[in-house]
């Protein structure tokens, strides 16, 4: 490893790959903690991703920048020198090593468990001749107290604080498993001033950068006035530190303790957490390190439960000696609570902002009114009971549910030249996409065409629940100057009805409780045939007056209810619906065709003054 001595500060940024909310959170917290005026992620990168993610710093929120590539972000923030890599073990390698190919990049951190050990050599092999510094891979990373840490580095706040990560003490701390290290950083906070710097090397058989690394490293840091190495059994990583021990590289005291002694205890050879946590020989037990550290000079304990006494003792020997300033306590600054959490503590209430009585995505699987996904497929329900769950809340009988289906079908188009399926041929001939071809067709509904269903049940309803006779019905319309909505079609006669009307007719008669409203709608519909040809009932009155039958003869809807539905416009609903199909398929059809720009015939425009 290059470093020789700091290589975090209060001014240090760094780069997150593969975006994460949680650590990057917890980062900015310990920023906003420690009293840091910049927050210390300076950008994420997420391939096939760019903009801005909203996070907090304090209470202020901020927008940090994504970018989709490693080169791209190493040029956009040349100050930040600190790679974070959160990829997983498949793209960890990679991605780390374009990070180390950067020249503003000092320090990458691999997260991920389970990087190829030929991968991993490469990485060490590649920042060792550049001056780089590893840590990691499987490591949760490294914190500087005060300053700057890397990703869920000391677990959660209230941790933080608990061992006084959030101003710099006298220790240097370096480990192989990140687990333990929020445990000896507590111990540490307990009896000392705390932590100046801690390491989590990581727990593969390669780690990037070494015990002795690190602790050669915080010998030449002059605020760190000792070191606590917390080792464990397999590999040979110790030996490293025996032998700096042994020659005189370090000249400050080290309390040390490697884990795994317990393996004796086993007749085979036993694999502890750590892919390096496996001993392959004598030499590698971990009652032979603690021996050979004891040798060296270093204070070994002669158990774990006996390190955190180890640890005091030797502080409390530096502060005799006059080696250890006391450190002056502060009180860190409050960390704004989110709200999600204040919620679900009790401590706060919030109102929504959103009402909701249809759906529910929260719970194992989508439900609609309370019906669970799954329990619609496994009935065998239909797009009419979706409907009927989603539009009304309820289960409808299946002739409802079908009767549904029946005005979808009929509905979903009728021809190139009525005015919507024409708007949409034209938008689609322009080029358009499918949402703006279809909205432009959907945009022609209204009274004059298809949105009449809303209407004609409406004033069918009005004056079949008045007692009017078709005549008084009609007459009365006439007198306001409104036409009657539901009868009349510029094609279709008395002598040629349309086979839709008929058909819904058919179904309802055959399968309706009652059909009171159709039969009035066709009383109407003989007055208004007397009148001129083309007066015949048309598809909304149809669909208008049975669905009016449908809500009064199923018994599952209260008079209110029917009024408001037929107020609000679920029956024009049902012919948006219906018609969306047809406007799909013919924009489809015209990009299927490779048709041209729509132009209008001069021919068929009238040119006058």
């Amino acid at each position: 490893m290059a470093a020789t001595g700091q290589i975090f500060s209060r001014t240090t940024q760094a780069l997150f790959y593969n975006y994460k909310q949680l650590p990057i959170q917890r980062m900015l917290d310990f920023d906003f903690l420690c009293g840091r005026e910049t927050p210390s992620v300076a950008g994420i990168i997420n391939p096939g991703s760019e903009g801005f993610q909203k996070l907090f710093f304090g209470q202020e929120e901020i927008a940090i920048p994504v970018h989709s590539a490693v080169e791209a972000a190493c040029a956009a923030h040349p100050t930040a020198d600190v790679f974070i890599n959160f990829a997983s073990f498949r793209s960890a390698a990679a991605s780390s090593m374009a990070a180390l190919k950067q020249p503003t990049i000092r320090v990458v951190a691999i997260i991920a468990e389970g990087v190829p050990e030929s991968d991993t050599k490469q990485l060490i092999a590649y920042a060792k001749a550049n001056n780089k510094v590893l840590i990691g891979p499987a490591t949760v990373g490294g914190v500087q107290a005060g300053a700057f840490k890397i990703g869920d580095t000391a677990g959660t706040i209230d941790n933080i604080i608990q061992c006084k990560l959030y101003r710099p003490g006298s220790v240097g701390f370096v480990s192989k498993s990140g687990g333990m290290s929020n445990e000896l950083y507590n111990s540490i906070a307990r009896v000392t001033d705390g932590i100046y710097e801690g390491i989590a090397i990581g727990g593969d058989v390669f780690p990037g950068s070494t015990l002795s690394d690190h602790v050669l490293r915080f010998n030449n840091i002059p605020q760190i006035k000792m070191m606590v190495v917390l080792g464990e059994l397999g590999g040979r990583d110790e030996y490293s530190l025996v032998e700096a021990l042994k020659t005189g590289k370090i000249n400050k005291p080290v309390v040390a303790w490697v884990s795994g002694t317990c393996a004796t205890l086993f007749k085979s050879e036993v694999q502890f957490g750590h892919a390096g946590a496996k001993s392959g020989g004598e030499m590698e037990s971990a009652q032979a390190k603690n021996e050979a550290l004891r040798q060296a000079g270093a204070i070994v304990p002669t158990s774990y439960e006996a390190f955190e006494g180890a640890i005091k003792e030797t502080f409390s020997k530096l502060v005799e000696g006059g080696k250890v300033t006391t450190v002056k306590e502060v009180k860190p600054p409050q960390i704004p609570e989110d709200l999600s959490t204040a919620i679900k503590s009790g401590k706060v209430r919030a109102p929504t902002h959103i009402i909701s009585t249809i759906s529910d995505d929260r719970g194992e699987e989508p439900t609609y009114a309370g019906v669970p996904m799954s329990s619609i497929v496994e009935q065998g329900l239909g797009v009419g009971d979706v409907i009927s769950l989603l539009w009304f809340k309820r289960s409808l009988p299946h002739y409802c549910s079908r009767f549904i289906e029946i005005c979808i079908m009929l509905c979903a188009d009728h021809g190139p030249c009525v005015s919507g399926a024409h708007n949409t041929i034209v938008t689609a001939r322009a080029g358009k996409d499918l949402v703006s071809s279809l909205v432009s067709g959907l945009l022609t509904i209204g009274p004059r065409f298809g949105g009449a269903i809303d209407d004609a049940a409406r004033y069918f309803k009005d004056a079949y629940d008045k007692g009017l006779t078709p005549y008084e019905f009609v007459e009365s319309m006439k007198k306001k100057g409104i036409r009657v909505p539901g009868i009349g079609h510029r094609i279709k006669r008395g002598d040629n009805r349309d086979k839709r009307v008929e058909l819904l007719q058919l179904f309802a008669r055959s399968n309706f409780p009652s059909v009171k409203y159709m039969e009035y709608a066709v009383e109407v519909e003989t007055y208004t045939l007397s009148k001129a040809n083309n007066l015949v009932l048309n598809v909304d009155g149809a669909i208008g007056s049975l669905f009016l039958d449908l809500l009064a003869g199923s018994g599952m809807f209260t008079k209110q209810e029917i009024d408001e539905i037929v107020g609000i416009g679920y029956l024009n609903g049902l012919f948006v619906l219906a018609r969306s199909i047809g406007l799909i398929g013919h924009t489809f059809d015209q990009k299927r065709l490779k048709q041209p720009l729509y132009r209008h015939p001069w021919e068929d425009v009238l040119y006058t003054k």
